[in-house]
């Protein structure tokens, strides 16, 4: 009998180890040289894996589709395994149940869009590269509804995707380019919350709109009323203030090396103190 020792890898899926395989069996039972043996077996674990990594590719894009044609509800394991032309126990294989595909499909969806994201160059101004990021999130989450609601709603609380973390690093460091260029008028994690939560915000409530009854002008008014609350009109050297010098100094601190790792600690708990008073 074969024994099996399973394991969990990060993203939710389970591998089997087999020890005693066919295959191997197979070549043991013939009187060929011992190099010739390994180099079979060698040959059958890479048929093997990218048996695995064929199948988990078709099962996820056949359930993305089921889900952008149905929403959730049309992604069952009898569905996904007649669109992905395997059978329902690969599933279970490579993704423990329904909730760890929809996990998948919700990761292959982050990893579209950061792609998308990644595609857009840098400008110079990082205000408006803001703009350019908002505008590509609601356009994603309009295409894509079915999809967007899973990953930005229907996730579990206190679990959140790699890719969504990934995603939400982007926002921070743009966030902090526009700290950098001395325009950001309250501290960087506050300004990344408050731009993700109305962009996502105003993306769902669009999704749950009808079509015909959506406001044109809300994601713009969204969008610059965020702006508006996170940023000032002029960098902070032209408007000297203490609040807006904190946060441009504590944006640039890792890029010094004059302190030591103590001295930049506690000049970051300074900046902290004077960026946000009510903290």
């Amino acid at each position: 009998m074969e024994s099996e020792d399973a394991t969990t890898a990060a993203d939710g899926t389970h591998t089997v180890n087999r020890e005693g395989s066919h295959e191997a069996k197979h070549d043991r039972s013939h009187d060929a040289p011992s190099d010739g043996n390994r180099e079979r077996d060698g040959n059958g674990a890479r048929d093997g894996n990218r048996d695995r990594d064929g199948n988990r590719e078709r099962i996820v894009a056949a359930a993305a589709r089921l889900l952008s044609d149905g929403g959730p509800d049309a992604v069952s394991t009898r569905a996904v395994s007649s669109a992905a032309g395997v059978q329902p126990p690969t599933i279970y294989r490579l993704f423990g149940d329904k909730q760890g595909l929809l996990d998948a499909v919700v990761a292959y969806g982050f990893t579209e869009y950061l792609s998308s994201k990644a595609a857009h160059e840098a400008g110079d101004d990082p205000v408006e590269d803001l703009r350019a990021g908002w505008d590509l999130h609601i356009g994603l989450g309009l295409a894509n509804p079915a999809l967007y609601s899973l990953m930005y709603g229907g996730h579990r609380p206190g679990v959140p995707s790699p890719a969504a973390v990934a995603a939400f690093d982007m926002l921070a460091r743009l966030i902090r380019r526009i700290a950098e260029a001395g325009r950001l008028a309250i501290p960087e994690e506050r300004a990344a919350a408050l731009v993700h939560a109305a962009g996502c915000g105003t993306t769902l409530t669009l999704i749950a709109t009808p079509e015909a009854r959506r406001d044109p002008e809300l994601s713009r008014t969204a969008r610059e009323a965020a702006i508006a609350a996170i940023t000032t009109d002029a960098p902070a050297a032209a408007e000297p203030g203490p609040v807006a010098a904190a946060v441009t100094l504590r944006a640039a601190l890792p890029r010094t090396d004059a302190l030591t790792v103590p001295e930049r600690n506690l000049l970051r708990e300074w900046l902290d103190r004077i960026a946000d008073p009510a903290r």
